[in-house]
Order: structure tokens, then C-alpha cells, then sequence
């Protein structure tokens, strides 16, 4: 990181000579990469004409707290998202990442819904526990393979640019999120290490998430009005052969492999007594299950079944 500031200041440093020397008026170079106010992309300025030009490698930004409405554009589209940094995020450390993705009203479409997912439990939920986090949610394109493939860029934009601690890459979605979530860790389980299944049908794989050891919880009421309680029991089915096909003992698959379907009296105790479906994010205040997630750390060791460390 140091000599990466380094060679940030010694760009900056060139670039302003050069500018001086010309009596050009100069203006603030940003990074490549970097979008503008209207979402456009900012090139690098030139540098002097006698020195070879100094790739300037884009930073984490210096603001912390929650930040809405971002685009990224890449080669899957425009996509817009919101994040939360926390206070005294320092580049030097590394954070878990959270990729969460919320239902239909909150999801989609682009840019019709930016930052409509700033009051969402779902997405608040992880960034006040008492472990530092950066947590991302986005509003993206469909409920099909195009949305899932920009949860993944999106992950990979975090990766390449923010502090992560990569083996603590997590996901979470709920009813159109989880539509599409449950995609994306499938298409890339290698990126993820555990993910949450609130309220929603599995549209992806079953092997490559038991291949690469995703731990997997799934939330679904018993009286859930628009999917039905038994989608979730055909995931978890579904992903408990998989496992099993990977070669992890029965009796350790609880370690990555969880399913709770609550009844009325479940939702009764937390004040809910009708919309289940609705009712399903509930499960973003339940303390033990965002801890579940969050103890599940890659690699795994698929050998055994046993998780590494």
C-alpha cells in the first residue's frame, strides 16, 4: 500500500510539473476508472513527454459511512449500487465483504431504484455488528443470468479496489435478490464463502457450490404466500446430495448446510402475524444466523469435509 501511495504521488507530482512548465491551467487528475457526477468515465492526465506515463492504480475511497447511488461500468452494463465503508476503515486492514441483494422493489430496475436499499434491514443489518464490515448492495437488470453475472462483477470490482479479506466474501439475498444470488454463487462459488437464502427459490447449481465448500443457510416461512415452503426444502435437498457427491460426511454437513422454516407462532413471537413472504426479513435481525455466516471462512477441505482455516 505504501508504494502504491508512492507511485500515486509521484504521478500527481509529474503531472502537475508538466502542467506548470506549459502554463496550462491545471485541473485535479482523478484516476482511470473513476465517474464523474453524470456517470461518465475520467481519463488519467498526460504526463511530461520525456518520462514513460505512470499507471495510476485506482484507491478505496476515503469516505466512510453509507454511500449511495455509484455506477460501475463494465462489460455486463451500467450497474448501480450503494455501499456502506466503516468509520476508520484503513486500507492497511482487511474487512469482510457482503454482497446483499434485496426483492423486487428494491432491486430493480437500475437506475429507477438507486439507493432505494439504504433503509433495508437487510442491508443496515451487517453494518451495525460489533465486527467491521463492508457490505454492497446493488439495483441491477433482470432476475436471470445478466443480473447474476453483475452481482459478480460487482464482487470483483470490491476485490480488485477495496480492502477484503478474501477468504470472507459473503453474499445474501432475499426473494429476487436471492433469485439471483443464488445464480451468482453458483456461477462463481470460488469467490464466496458463505451465503444466505432468505425467502426464495434456488435458480442456480447445486455441485460447484458444494464442490468449492459454500456454507449455505436457508430462511423460508412455512406459510411463505409466494414461493411455498417446499422450494426451500428442494435447495436444501438439492445442495445436501450435492455435498454428499463432494465427498463430505453426513454427520459434518451441518457445518455448512443449514435450513430453518419457521411456523405462524415463530412469526407471532416477532410480531408478524400475516405477509410471511414479507415477513421473511425477519431473518436479517436474527443474530445467530448472521453469525453463522459470518464464522464460515475459505479454503475448505473438500477431502474431508472439514473447513480450513
Amino acid at each position: 500500500m505504501n508504494d502504491l501511495r508512492m507511485r500515486t504521488s509521484l504521478a500527481a507530482l509529474l503531472t502537475a510539473t508538466a502542467l506548470s512548465a506549459c502554463g496550462v491551467p491545471g485541473q485535479q487528475a482523478l484516476p482511470s476508472g473513476f465517474a464523474g457526477a453524470s456517470g461518465e468515465t475520467l481519463p488519467v492526465e498526460t504526463t511530461v513527454s520525456t518520462l514513460p506515463p505512470v499507471t495510476t492504480e485506482r484507491l478505496p475511497a476515503a469516505k466512510t459511512g453509507l454511500i449511495p447511488e455509484q455506477i460501475l461500468q463494465d462489460e455486463m452494463g451500467t450497474i448501480y449500487y450503494s455501499y456502506y465503508l466503516p468509520e476508520g476503515y484503513d486500507p492497511n486492514e482487511q474487512y469482510p465483504l457482503m454482497m446483499v441483494m434485496p426483492g423486487y422493489d428494491m432491486m430493480w430496475f437500475g437506475e429507477d431504484s438507486s439507493g432505494a436499499n439504504l433503509d433495508w434491514q437487510g442491508f443496515l443489518c451487517w453494518t451495525g455488528l460489533p465486527e467491521d464490515m463492508i457490505v454492497v448492495s446493488a439495483q441491477l437488470t433482470d432476475w436471470g443470468e445478466t443480473s447474476a453475472r453483475q452481482a459478480i462483477a460487482l464482487t470483483e470490482y470490491f476485490l480488485e479496489n477495496f480492502s477484503v479479506a478474501e477468504n470472507r466474501v459473503y453474499a445474501a439475498g432475499y426473494s429476487a435478490g436471492g433469485e439471483t444470488m443464488s445464480q451468482a454463487v453458483s456461477l462463481r462459488p470460488d469467490l464466496y464463502a458463505a451465503y444466505l437464502h432468505g425467502a426464495a427459490q434456488w435458480d442456480g447449481e447445486y455441485a460447484p457450490v458444494a464442490e468449492h465448500g459454500v456454507a449455505v443457510y436457508i430462511f423460508m416461512a412455512q406459510g411463505d404466500e409466494y414461493y411455498g415452503v417446499q422450494r426451500a426444502w428442494d435447495a436444501y435437498n438439492g445442495l445436501r446430495d450435492a455435498y454428499l457427491a463432494a465427498g463430505w460426511p453426513e454427520e459434518e454437513l451441518e457445518s455448512v448446510l443449514q435450513i430453518q422454516t419457521p411456523d405462524a407462532a415463530w412469526f407471532a413471537q416477532r410480531g408478524i402475524t400475516g405477509n410471511y413472504h414479507g415477513g421473511g426479513n425477519v431473518v436479517f435481525g436474527e443474530t445467530a444466523v448472521l453469525d453463522w455466516i459470518l464464522r464460515q471462512e475459505k479454503p475448505f477441505t473438500q477431502s474431508t469435509g472439514g473447513q480450513g482455516t
